[in-house]
Protein backbone atom coordinates (compact mmCIF):
# COMPACT_ATOMS: atom_id res chain seq x y z
CA UNK A 1 0.00 0.00 0.00
CA UNK A 2 1.18 3.56 -0.72
CA UNK A 3 2.68 4.96 2.59
CA UNK A 4 0.63 8.19 1.41
CA UNK A 5 -2.30 7.29 0.20
CA UNK A 6 -3.78 7.48 3.80
CA UNK A 7 -2.80 10.77 4.82
CA UNK A 8 -4.32 11.71 1.01
CA UNK A 9 -7.69 9.63 2.57
CA UNK A 10 -7.96 11.84 5.51
CA UNK A 11 -7.12 15.37 3.20
CA UNK A 12 -10.12 14.22 0.94
CA UNK A 13 -11.95 13.39 3.64
CA UNK A 14 -11.51 16.75 5.63
CA UNK A 15 -12.34 18.94 2.74
CA UNK A 16 -15.96 16.95 2.22
CA UNK A 17 -15.94 17.02 5.52
CA UNK A 18 -15.58 20.57 6.50
CA UNK A 19 -17.71 22.25 3.67
CA UNK A 20 -20.53 19.79 4.75
CA UNK A 21 -20.31 20.72 8.00
CA UNK A 22 -19.94 24.30 7.24
CA UNK A 23 -16.70 24.80 8.41
CA UNK A 24 -14.76 27.97 6.94
CA UNK A 25 -17.53 29.78 5.22
CA UNK A 26 -16.22 32.74 5.59
CA UNK A 27 -13.30 31.68 4.00
CA UNK A 28 -14.54 33.61 0.99
CA UNK A 29 -14.14 36.84 2.55
CA UNK A 30 -11.15 36.48 5.43
CA UNK A 31 -9.28 34.14 3.61
CA UNK A 32 -8.15 30.23 4.37
CA UNK A 33 -6.62 29.67 7.92
CA UNK A 34 -5.19 27.11 9.29
CA UNK A 35 -8.22 25.89 11.30
CA UNK A 36 -10.12 25.45 8.03
CA UNK A 37 -6.84 24.53 5.86
CA UNK A 38 -4.84 21.76 7.91
CA UNK A 39 -6.95 18.48 8.44
CA UNK A 40 -7.51 17.86 12.36
CA UNK A 41 -6.05 15.15 14.03
CA UNK A 42 -7.25 11.59 13.19
CA UNK A 43 -7.95 8.78 15.55
CA UNK A 44 -9.94 5.59 16.24
CA UNK A 45 -11.76 4.71 19.17
CA UNK A 46 -10.84 1.62 21.45
CA UNK A 47 -7.92 -0.92 21.01
CA UNK A 48 -8.46 -2.94 18.44
CA UNK A 49 -10.19 -2.54 15.19
CA UNK A 50 -13.25 -4.29 16.11
CA UNK A 51 -13.76 -2.15 18.82
CA UNK A 52 -13.34 0.93 16.50
CA UNK A 53 -15.71 0.10 14.29
CA UNK A 54 -18.12 -0.67 17.29
CA UNK A 55 -17.65 2.45 18.74
CA UNK A 56 -17.56 4.31 15.50
CA UNK A 57 -21.12 2.85 14.59
CA UNK A 58 -22.51 4.02 17.88
CA UNK A 59 -21.62 7.55 17.12
CA UNK A 60 -22.86 7.35 13.62
CA UNK A 61 -26.40 6.83 15.37
CA UNK A 62 -26.30 9.46 17.49
CA UNK A 63 -25.95 6.90 20.58
CA UNK A 64 -22.16 7.96 21.32
CA UNK A 65 -21.72 11.48 22.00
CA UNK A 66 -18.71 11.43 24.30
CA UNK A 67 -15.69 9.17 25.31
CA UNK A 68 -13.34 8.96 27.99
CA UNK A 69 -9.15 8.95 28.25
CA UNK A 70 -6.98 7.84 31.03
CA UNK A 71 -4.79 11.26 31.61
CA UNK A 72 -1.77 9.89 31.97
CA UNK A 73 -1.86 8.54 27.96
CA UNK A 74 -1.71 12.08 27.29
CA UNK A 75 1.10 13.10 29.73
CA UNK A 76 3.14 9.72 28.28
CA UNK A 77 2.12 10.88 24.94
CA UNK A 78 3.01 14.17 25.28
CA UNK A 79 -0.24 15.58 24.35
CA UNK A 80 -2.33 18.16 25.41
CA UNK A 81 -5.71 17.35 26.43
CA UNK A 82 -8.95 17.90 24.04
CA UNK A 83 -10.35 21.59 24.55
CA UNK A 84 -13.91 22.77 23.48
CA UNK A 85 -14.07 23.49 20.32
CA UNK A 86 -11.78 20.65 19.25
CA UNK A 87 -11.93 18.97 15.83
CA UNK A 88 -11.04 14.99 15.40
CA UNK A 89 -11.64 13.25 11.99
CA UNK A 90 -12.76 9.60 13.27
CA UNK A 91 -11.44 6.50 11.90
CA UNK A 92 -12.62 3.27 10.99
CA UNK A 93 -11.20 -0.59 12.32
CA UNK A 94 -9.22 -0.01 8.93
CA UNK A 95 -8.03 3.63 9.28
CA UNK A 96 -10.10 5.04 7.07
CA UNK A 97 -11.52 8.66 7.48
CA UNK A 98 -15.41 8.16 8.47
CA UNK A 99 -16.69 10.88 10.89
CA UNK A 100 -15.75 14.81 12.01
CA UNK A 101 -16.31 15.76 16.09
CA UNK A 102 -16.19 18.77 17.63
CA UNK A 103 -15.37 18.21 21.41
CA UNK A 104 -18.18 20.05 23.55
CA UNK A 105 -16.79 19.73 26.66
CA UNK A 106 -13.62 18.56 28.93
CA UNK A 107 -14.18 17.08 32.18
CA UNK A 108 -10.81 15.51 34.19
CA UNK A 109 -12.25 13.54 37.14
CA UNK A 110 -11.10 10.69 39.47
CA UNK A 111 -12.38 7.64 37.60
CA UNK A 112 -15.04 6.60 41.11
CA UNK A 113 -16.33 10.12 40.17
CA UNK A 114 -17.48 9.70 36.61
CA UNK A 115 -20.85 10.44 36.31
CA UNK A 116 -24.12 8.42 34.80
CA UNK A 117 -25.09 11.44 32.63
CA UNK A 118 -21.54 10.60 31.69
CA UNK A 119 -22.07 6.77 31.31
CA UNK A 120 -25.17 7.43 29.13
CA UNK A 121 -23.71 9.78 26.84
CA UNK A 122 -21.06 7.08 26.00
CA UNK A 123 -23.87 5.36 24.57
CA UNK A 124 -21.93 1.28 25.53
CA UNK A 125 -23.86 -1.63 26.45
CA UNK A 126 -26.98 -0.83 28.61
CA UNK A 127 -25.66 2.80 29.11
CA UNK A 128 -25.64 2.29 32.51
CA UNK A 129 -22.55 3.87 35.27
CA UNK A 130 -21.66 0.21 36.83
CA UNK A 131 -21.38 -1.05 33.05
CA UNK A 132 -19.26 1.82 31.87
CA UNK A 133 -17.75 1.75 35.20
CA UNK A 134 -17.17 -2.78 34.50
CA UNK A 135 -15.92 -2.02 31.08
CA UNK A 136 -13.42 0.69 31.52
CA UNK A 137 -12.27 -0.51 34.36
CA UNK A 138 -10.65 -3.91 32.04
CA UNK A 139 -9.54 -1.43 29.63
CA UNK A 140 -7.66 0.94 32.04
CA UNK A 141 -6.15 -1.91 33.62
CA UNK A 142 -5.29 -3.75 30.33
CA UNK A 143 -3.55 -0.26 29.01
CA UNK A 144 -1.87 0.44 32.59
CA UNK A 145 -0.49 -3.00 32.77
CA UNK A 146 0.95 -2.75 29.53
CA UNK A 147 3.25 0.10 31.05
CA UNK A 148 3.85 -1.60 34.55
CA UNK A 149 1.39 0.47 36.01
CA UNK A 150 -1.52 -0.57 38.28
CA UNK A 151 -5.29 0.89 37.83
CA UNK A 152 -6.96 2.04 40.79
CA UNK A 153 -10.39 4.29 41.39
CA UNK A 154 -8.35 7.21 41.61
CA UNK A 155 -6.81 6.82 37.85
CA UNK A 156 -7.38 10.96 36.52
CA UNK A 157 -10.29 10.08 33.19
CA UNK A 158 -10.96 12.89 30.34
CA UNK A 159 -14.48 12.93 29.98
CA UNK A 160 -15.17 14.29 26.67
CA UNK A 161 -18.44 15.64 24.83
CA UNK A 162 -18.56 15.40 21.58
CA UNK A 163 -21.09 16.12 18.52
CA UNK A 164 -20.82 14.55 14.99
CA UNK A 165 -20.63 17.09 12.68
CA UNK A 166 -20.38 14.98 9.34
CA UNK A 167 -21.72 12.52 8.25
CA UNK A 168 -25.09 14.07 8.65
CA UNK A 169 -26.30 11.20 11.72
CA UNK A 170 -28.11 8.41 10.54
CA UNK A 171 -30.85 6.92 12.31
CA UNK A 172 -30.36 3.97 15.08
CA UNK A 173 -30.77 0.79 14.13
CA UNK A 174 -33.17 -1.25 15.97
CA UNK A 175 -31.02 -3.42 18.23
CA UNK A 176 -30.31 -4.90 21.66
CA UNK A 177 -27.73 -3.43 23.66
CA UNK A 178 -24.74 -4.64 22.97
CA UNK A 179 -21.74 -5.06 25.41
CA UNK A 180 -19.27 -2.97 24.11
CA UNK A 181 -15.06 -3.02 25.42
CA UNK A 182 -13.94 0.46 25.85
Amino acid sequence: MDADRPADEIVRFWETARSRAGLGRLSVVTGTSAATAVPPPAWAFGADPQQADELLALVLEGAKTATASARWEYEAEGEALPRPGDLSIVLDGAGHPRALVRTTSVDVVPFREVSAEHARAEGEGDRSLAHWRAVHERFFSATLAEVGRGFDDGLLVVCEGLQLLHPKRRPARERAPQPVDA
